[in-house]
């Protein structure tokens, strides 16, 4: 089912920025955490050596949030060229053009 009544250029740019902006804050996250690196290989003191494993682990979890984000905007994009995009995965209803305004990456309707 492909959906007709979709501005799917509009979508497709409103993804392709949220995809450049996710891989800019995963670079940003990634110089942090290599930066973090470099400065508990220098400390002395355990306390700085816990703080900045505790930051590591922040960060990681950070940097894990936003690739599974990049994955879903990749996937989205994906549906968009063989034209599945904004049908519901589950129940295969149209998702509202709400829903994708608010969240472009969305696979399934709200209540699915």
């Amino acid at each position: 089912m492909k959906r007709k009544d979709l501005d799917l250029e509009h979508f497709r740019d409103k993804l392709q920025k949220e995809r450049e902006r996710l891989l800019k804050e995963i670079d940003e996250v990634a110089e942090d955490t290599q930066e973090l690196d470099v400065s508990a290989s220098e400390a002395e003191d355990r306390g700085d050596i816990a703080e900045i494993d505790a930051q590591n682990v922040i960060d990681q979890t950070v940097l894990d949030t936003l690739k599974k984000e990049l994955s879903e905007v990749v996937a989205a994009l994906k549906r968009i060229e063989e034209g599945s995009y904004g049908i519901c995965e589950k129940t295969g209803r149209p998702i509202p053009v709400e829903r994708l305004e608010a969240y472009p990456a969305a696979r399934t309707v709200a209540d699915a």
